[in-house]
C-alpha cells in the first residue's frame, strides 16, 4: 500500500484547487492512504471526506514554529511514500524536504525545492488553470487529465439546507479577501434590485463577512433577501449552493467551492483577469468583466486592499445587464 501526503496550508480557494489530486490518486492507487495537511480553520471543508485517510491541521496562528515541528516529526514517523507539496513558501518547503518521504514532489517556486526529489515549473498565465498546474506535479505516478474539484456534503448538510430551498433561489457571495477582487456593494445592490422577485436571494460568506452582508441589505428594497453569513459551515453553503439557480461570485473562494459541486456560477472579475488560470470549473459557468480596455487592468495577481489608481473603474464598468440571467 502506497502512502501519499498533499500538503496545502493556503486559504479556503487553494484547498478546493488541490482536491482534484485526491480523486487522481485514489482512482490510480485505491488501496493507498491519502493524507491531507492543511491549516486550522479549513478542516472542515475535508470532514468525512471518503479518500482521506488522516486529515492533519496545522495550526499557523499559534506557536507556529513549535507545530511545525510537530507535524514534521508526526510526517517522519508515518513515512510516505511520496509527499507532495502544493505551496510556493519556504516553510511547508522545510515540512517536505525534512518528511523523510521517498519521493518529495513541489514546484520549482518554492525556495526549498532544490531539496525536492522533483520540481515542477509553476507559471501564471500560460494558458492552463491552476488546477492543471496542480495535477502537473503527479502526471508522472497517474496522468495529465483534467480533474475537477470536488467536496463531499454529507446527507445532514443536504438535509439542514432543505429549509432553505423551499422555493428557486439564489446565492451571492457578496466579499473577498481583497478589495479590489471584490464586486462593491452598491453594484450588487443594483443586481439584486434587478433580480426577478420570484428568487429568494442568500447572502453567502463567514461570520467576517456578516456585516458587509447587512449593509448590501439595508441599501436594497428587496425583503426576499436572507443574511447566512456565519451560520453554514463550509461544506452546508456547498451543499446549498449546488442547488441555486444561480451562484453570484467574486474571483475568491466561493467560485471554486461551487466548481466542486458543480454548481451553476456567475464570477465577477474586477482587478484580477481569468487569463491567471483561476476562472470557474462548472459545466454552466460564465465570467462577467469590465468590457473597457483599462490599461491599469490587472493590477495584481492577488489584488489590493484599494484600488492603486482610486477610481475602481474594473469594476464600476461592469454592466449589471451582463449578470442577468
Amino acid at each position: 500500500m502506497k502512502r501519499f501526503l498533499i500538503i496545502q496550508t493556503a486559504f479556503i480557494g487553494d484547498v478546493v484547487l488541490a482536491t482534484p489530486l485526491i480523486e487522481k490518486l485514489h482512482a490510480f492507487y485505491p488501496e493507498s492512504q491519502i493524507d491531507f495537511l492543511l491549516r486550522k480553520g479549513n478542516e472542515n471543508l475535508l470532514l468525512n471526506h471518503p479518500f482521506i485517510t488522516n486529515l492533519m491541521v496545522w495550526d499557523k496562528k499559534k506557536n507556529k514554529k513549535k507545530n511545525l515541528f510537530r507535524i514534521i516529526k508526526l510526517l517522519r514517523k508515518n513515512k510516505y511514500d511520496y509527499v507532495i507539496n502544493l505551496q510556493r513558501f519556504a516553510s511547508t518547503g522545510i515540512i517536505t524536504a525534512l518528511s523523510g518521504a521517498k519521493t518529495k514532489i513541489g514546484f520549482n517556486k518554492n525556495p526549498l525545492s532544490f531539496l525536492f526529489t522533483k520540481k515542477v515549473n509553476h507559471e501564471i498565465g500560460n494558458g492552463k488553470h491552476e488546477v492543471e498546474r496542480n495535477i502537473e506535479l503527479i502526471s508522472d505516478i497517474t496522468d495529465n487529465g483534467l480533474c475537477k474539484p470536488k467536496l463531499y456534503p454529507t446527507e445532514n448538510d443536504f438535509q439542514f439546507t432543505s429549509q432553505f430551498k423551499t422555493q428557486p433561489y439564489i446565492c451571492i457571495a457578496p466579499t473577498s479577501v481583497w478589495f479590489t477582487k471584490q464586486y462593491p456593494k452598491e453594484k450588487w445592490v443594483d443586481l439584486i434590485h434587478q433580480i426577478d422577485p420570484q428568487y429568494q436571494i442568500y447572502l453567502i460568506g463567514g461570520p467576517d463577512d456578516a456585516n458587509a452582508c447587512n449593509e448590501i441589505i439595508a441599501l436594497s428594497k428587496t425583503t426576499n433577501i436572507t443574511n447566512l453569513c456565519g451560520k453554514l459551515s463550509f461544506l452546508q453553503t456547498s451543499a446549498l449552493m449546488s442547488d441555486a439557480k444561480m451562484n453570484y461570485v467574486n474571483d475568491s473562494a466561493p467560485m471554486h467551492m461551487a466548481s466542486a459541486m458543480n454548481a451553476t456560477v456567475t464570477a465577477i472579475f474586477c482587478s484580477t483577469i481569468p487569463a491567471f488560470g483561476f476562472g470557474p470549473l462548472s459545466d454552466n459557468s460564465r465570467i462577467v468583466e469590465s468590457s473597457e480596455k483599462l490599461d491599469c487592468r490587472p493590477c495584481g495577481l492577488h489584488g489590493f486592499k484599494k484600488c492603486p489608481k482610486d477610481h475602481f473603474n474594473c469594476a464600476f464598468t461592469i454592466k449589471t445587464a451582463d449578470l442577468l440571467f
